[in-house]
């Protein structure tokens, strides 16, 4: 199959789902999952200092929330290719100057170093993020009734990424130094600019629009779409939850368990193989059962593992319980997707999909600060709480999604 316009363009063949999404989703994955967690062990590394490494860690998401409404509107305005490809080649440049600069620096020039990159990577991450994730959206509305393996194949490239990126930064780190680490992180950055997707927009261009009404835009195409809005609405309280438990393990494995930082870490690879099995399963069960029902046995798996954690008392159950759940919201992530793709339209794509994960990260920093907040001995107590919210609202936005037509039927 070629493309439809002129004779230069006649002789280039469309890139295929391999080359034009899946590759260039897999290196902004990678470098993606390398600068969240491998940048504040960075900056542990380089001032020692707890109280600075937190601050890091806020100081590359809480650029990332406020970006997202910034990087919709870019992606609307100026397209996939574009944006990719100049966010990836700007955070390798950045990381390139900082593996440069640093091994010079110490004290407090170096702590300003790091933490500077911390903000300007979570910036430019989430600008190429919205945009990767977009290129995937149009993928996924092209392939029709196939679009949830379209997307279960991009969840499982971040679930993957998820697994191996904090591993490879760390082992980079401890033998390469932080050159080592940023130069990769830099690789894969530059990796992903020279691969960004070419796509063919069958609409006509957006008109330039504000940040404020690219916001505006999103919630008006939220609110006309009453299927997707009831399930970020299910999935915004489920996180609460989710965050709370990613914020509270380190304080109840180590404090309360009395086991170790690395098997903190052990939990969590096990929650990314449990959701990549779990998004391998749906994209089959899908085809047989359709997405209601798939999304719905998903959501009560979380929903119990859930309630049933703030009661496990050993490690083993702990780490069971985590993983039963992120595979559950494996299954629910993949319904997101692919409704998403099918029902926002590809005009507003892009602010829309900004504003639906800006939602669904609010409760990540209220989840920190209630772990902050909240004694130690009480976080099971909390945690029993939000699950039963999570319960809550779970079954609430698949009772009123149980009639849609864009979930009920079967996608074989």
């Amino acid at each position: 199959m070629r493309s439809r316009v002129g004779p230069w363009h006649a002789r280039r063949p469309v890139p295929t789902l391999l080359r034009g999404i899946y590759l260039p989703r897999s290196t902004d994955a990678a470098a993606f999952a390398m600068a969240t967690y491998g940048i504040p062990l960075l900056v542990l590394a380089t001032t020692n200092s707890a109280t600075l490494t937190g601050l890091a860690f806020a100081l590359e998401w809480v650029p990332r929330l406020g970006s997202f409404a910034f990087a919709g509107v870019l992606v609307d305005r100026h397209g996939t290719t574009a944006v990719l490809r100049f966010a990836s080649a700007g955070r390798a440049v950045v990381v390139l100057a900082t593996a440069f600069i640093l091994p010079t620096q110490a004290g407090l020039s170096a702590t300003a170093t790091v933490m500077l990159l911390a903000a300007s990577t979570g910036i430019l991450t989430e600008c190429s993020y919205i945009a990767a994730e977009t290129a995937g959206g149009v993928a996924g509305r092209e392939a029709g009734a196939r679009a949830h393996r379209v997307q279960s194949v991009l969840l499982g490239i971040d679930q993957f990424a998820t697994l191996i990126g904090p591993a490879l930064a760390g082992l980079l780190l401890q033998r390469a130094g932080a050159t080592g680490m940023l130069i990769v992180i830099a690789a894969f950055s530059m990796l992903t600019s020279v691969l960004a997707p070419r796509q063919c927009h069958r609409s006509k261009p957006t008109a330039p629009q504000p940040v404020i009404k690219g916001l505006h835009t999103g919630w008006s195409t939220l609110r006309a779409l009453p299927a997707l809005g009831w399930l970020v609405t299910g999935l915004t309280v489920s996180n609460l939850t989710v965050g709370l438990l990613q914020a509270a393990t380190p304080v109840i494995i180590v404090k309360q368990l009395g086991h170790s930082t690395a098997d903190v870490g052990l939990i969590w690879s096990a929650a990314a193989v449990a959701s990549l099995l779990a998004v391998a399963l749906c994209r089959r069960a899908i085809d047989r059962f359709g997405l209601w029902p798939i999304g719905a046995v998903s959501a009560t798996i979380a929903a119990l593992a859930c309630l049933a954690i703030s009661f496990a008392d050993t490690y083993g159950s702990y780490l069971t319980l985590i993983a039963v759940l992120m595979a559950g919201e494996g299954g629910m992530t993949v319904v997101l997707r692919t409704l998403r793709s099918r029902l926002i339209p590809e005009p507003v794509f892009g602010a829309t999909l900004s504003l639906t994960i800006l939602l669904l990260l609010l409760p990540f920093p209220l989840a920190g600060v209630l772990v902050a907040t909240v004694p130690p001995a009480q976080l099971g107590h909390v945690i029993t709480i939000c699950a039963a919210l999570q319960a809550l609202g779970l079954v609430a936005a698949f009772a009123r999604l149980r009639t849609t037509p864009a979930l009920r039927t079967s996608c074989a």
